[in-house]
This record gives C-alpha cells, sequence and structure tokens, in this order.
C-alpha cells in the first residue's frame, strides 16, 4: 500500500513553506512516527513524521512547497532490508578508514600523530600544526570548531594549492548568495511594521545587580540540589516583571480593533536565539510559577530552540516579552516591539561601574535596562514607573515577596 505523505499546514493563512532538510535518503527504509523532513514556514520550524513504517519515495526537492502537496510516499508493504537497524538511517559521512595503523604520512605538511581513523586524511601545513601546538589543539578541536565550509576551503582541497595559490585564493573577491528563509522573510516584514505602524518609544534605566549576584552566588548550589536547574537572571526579571506589570496593567495591553484589551495573566514571551532565526517562545502564567518552575521552562524552550523544534503552540500569543542581549555583550539597545504586545523589555550586560553610594564612590555590577512601547496607549508615567519599579524588585528582590511594595511599608500598612 503507497501512503501519501503531505506538506503539513503550520497555521492558518500561511499556504507556502519550504523544506528545510530531508533528514532521510531517497528509497530507504523509514519506522512509524520517524521524522523524514524538516518543514520551514514564517512562524515556526515543524518536522515531516513517517506515519507507517515502509520504504520512502521522496517527491520534492529541498526549498519552496505548497501546503498541502504530497513530499513523498512509503511503500507499507515494501519488505526491510535485512540487518537493517531500527535507528534513524539519517544520511551519514562515509569515513575513510586506514589501512594500516603504522601508516607513516609521505608529506612533511601532514600532521605525524596517531588520530582518529576518520580525520586519517586531514592535512595541515607545518605552520598550522606549529599553531596548533602553540594552542593545544587537535585535529578533532579543530575540525569540530568548523561551523561552514567556504569557496575557499572548495578550492583548496580540489587544486593541491601550494601556500601562495592559497593566499591568492584568499584575497579573491567573492560572493556568497543564500536565499532568505519563510522565517527570515516574515521577520523582516514584521520588523519592517512595527516601525511604521506603531509609535514606539524607548526609555532607559539602571540596575544594581549586587544584590541577585549576591543571592546566585550564596544559594546556587543548594538551588541546583533542589531543583535540578540552575539559578539564572531571567527567573528574578521574569519575576519582577510581573509584579510590575499589575501595577501597569497597560503595559500588559495590546491594541485589537481600535480597543485596548488589557488580559488579567501574564505570558511572558523570552526572546530566544536559534539556528533558524530570533524566536520568541511563551512562559504561560507567568504569574503563577515559582522560580525553578519559570527556570525549567526556560531551559525547555531554550533546548526545543537549539533543535529547531519550537511549534506554533510554543509561538502563540504573549502579552510581554523580555530579550537578553547582554549575552553577546551588548551594552545598550532599542528592542523593537513584538506585535501585538505594547511593550518588551531589554537586558544587557552587566559591568562594573563607579556609582554614587552615601555620597561616596563604589564599584558596583551595573546592567542597563530599555523598555520599548507603543506611546499609542502607553504614556510616560507607565512606561517610567514600570521600568522604576523593575529595577527597585530587581535592587531589592524581596520586594517580589510583597507585590512589588516595601516590604516595611507594607507592615506598617502606609
Amino acid at each position: 500500500m503507497i501512503i501519501e505523505i503531505v506538506i503539513p499546514s503550520p497555521g492558518e493563512s500561511i499556504t507556502e513553506v519550504e523544506i528545510a532538510r530531508w533528514l532521510v535518503k531517497d528509497n530507504s527504509w523509514v519506522e512509524k512516527d520517524q521524522e523524514v523532513a524538516e518543514v520551514e514556514s514564517e512562524k515556526a520550524t515543524l518536522p515531516i513524521t513517517a506515519s507507517q513504517s515502509g520504504l520512502i519515495s521522496i517527491k520534492i526537492k529541498e526549498g519552496a512547497a505548497k501546503v498541502g502537496q504530497v513530499a513523498c510516499t512509503i511503500d507499507t508493504k515494501a519488505k526491510k532490508p535485512e540487518g537493517l537497524s531500527n535507528e534513524s538511517n539519517n544520511e551519514k559521512a562515509e569515513i575513510p578508514q586506514k589501512t594500516d595503523a603504522n601508516e607513516k604520512f609521505e608529506s612533511n605538511d601532514i600532521l605525524r600523530e596517531t588520530i582518529t581513523p576518520e580525520l586519517s586524511k586531514v592535512k595541515a601545513t607545518p605552520l598550522a600544526k606549529k599553531l596548533m601546538d602553540e594552542k593545544g589543539l587537535s585535529i578533532e578541536d579543530v575540525i569540530s570548531g568548523l561551523r561552514k565550509i567556504t569557496t575557499r576551503e572548495v578550492l583548496l582541497a580540489t587544486s593541491g594549492s601550494t601556500t601562495t595559490e592559497a593566499n591568492e585564493v584568499q584575497t579573491a573577491r567573492t560572493e556568497e548568495r543564500i536565499p532568505m528563509s519563510q522565517l527570515r522573510k516574515k521577520l523582516s516584514q514584521r520588523l519592517v511594521a512595527v516601525k511604521n505602524e506603531t509609535a514606539m518609544l524607548t526609555t532607559f534605566n539602571e540596575v544594581d545587580m549586587s544584590r541577585i549576584i549576591q543571592i546566585r552566588k550564596t544559594y546556587q548550589e543548594a538551588f541546583q540540589q533542589k531543583h535540578g536547574v540552575k539559578l539564572g537572571y531571567m527567573s528574578f526579571f521574569t519575576r519582577a516583571v510581573v509584579e510590575a506589570l499589575k501595577q501597569h496593567p497597560v503595559v500588559n495591553s495590546r491594541i485589537e480593533d481600535n480597543e485596548i484589551v488589557s488580559p488579567n495573566y501574564y505570558d511572558i514571551g523570552i526572546a530566544v536565539q536559534t539556528p533558524k532565526g530570533l524566536m520568541v517562545p511563551i512562559i504561560r502564567n507567568a504569574e503563577k510559577l515559582t522560580m525553578a518552575q519559570i527556570e525549567r521552562e526556560i531551559v525547555r524552550l531554550s533546548e526545543k530552540g537549539k533543535q529547531g523544534r519550537i511549534g506554533l503552540t510554543d509561538l502563540e500569543g504573549g502579552t510581554f516579552t523580555i530579550t537578553n542581549g547582554g549575552i553577546f555583550g551588548s551594552m545598550l539597545s532599542t528592542p523593537i516591539l513584538n506585535p501585538p504586545q505594547a511593550a518588551i523589555l531589554g537586558m544587557h550586560n552587566i559591568v562594573d561601574r563607579p556609582v554614587a553610594i552615601d555620597g561616596g564612590v563604589e564599584i558596583r555590577p551595573v546592567m542597563y535596562i530599555a523598555l520599548s512601547y507603543d506611546h499609542r496607549i502607553i504614556d510616560g508615567k507607565d512606561s517610567v514607573g514600570f521600568l522604576v519599579r523593575v529595577k527597585q524588585m530587581l535592587e531589592n528582590p524581596e520586594q517580589m515577596l510583597s507585590g512589588g511594595m516595601n516590604p516595611d511599608r507594607l507592615l506598617l500598612d502606609i
């Protein structure tokens, strides 16, 4: 029986997607529920899975495809090849084998050391070998660190170039053209639309991170032993943001059909960089989560992002977004809104700076924070007030336990 596997729909109004890559070879054996391809849309990356075991026949090459189009067929009556395991038959590169374990390399520009069989044909010049020795690197270290093969490497590998020829290749004026993915196209459209259709404004403040750093240093081991996850900065920011949003609900709002919609729940988007581009998966009902639960959810979403498995259900909705450019070393930025949300908080790197404390100067770890907001519905009072409240709770984390209020004032009912 021949079963047709069609391109899945990533969501409403999407008619065209892109087959990012096939995970199996044509006319190979696949198992039921095995992932056979990755489909990339303007919203998310989805897997195509085999509904039955059988012999697969690929009907569409990698590239643009229509939703509902037959991507492949599976012949369920075909016999499974003998000796084939149930593991994925994903294409693997052929591994060259050494015929003699004691083989000596003839050329003096080849490493004269024992290496793994799959790297037995890798060459290195004397200068490269010397640099590797100085850095304490092996061939495996260098190969595993490569992320892209350029025309230079291809020409060098195929032409047996000399050092002079290699330098000529390196200095050649070349260009590389890569088609934009569906996700990147949609992201570009959304970013331009935000600039054109909103009255975006950014306000800034700075946070003394001393208390949070002290808490993490003091309780990191105990926290990790009990909850099985590290205590990061994002859980502090998420909790502070939720409490500040409760006091400034318009910052948690959006414009919809000429109405201002203010949810009574707090779905916080966490911007993460993935191989497919920037995505913003959502932490649902963050107001109900403990610090440990927030950290676990961040780890879960980050792992899905790295694996290219963030789906529509992870991205839909969201009332407010946090983005952390500090992990890349950013000192200051003006984050762009994530529509239809009306505000986004930007975190940045932590740097020791001189700070005036009680008439003196002390060195404190300081982070600049930025709030970009849609001025059509958020006024300066709420935007600045929100950011100040976030600052106060980050500098005094105990306030997060009292709804963002000063515990002393709360105790005294003043």
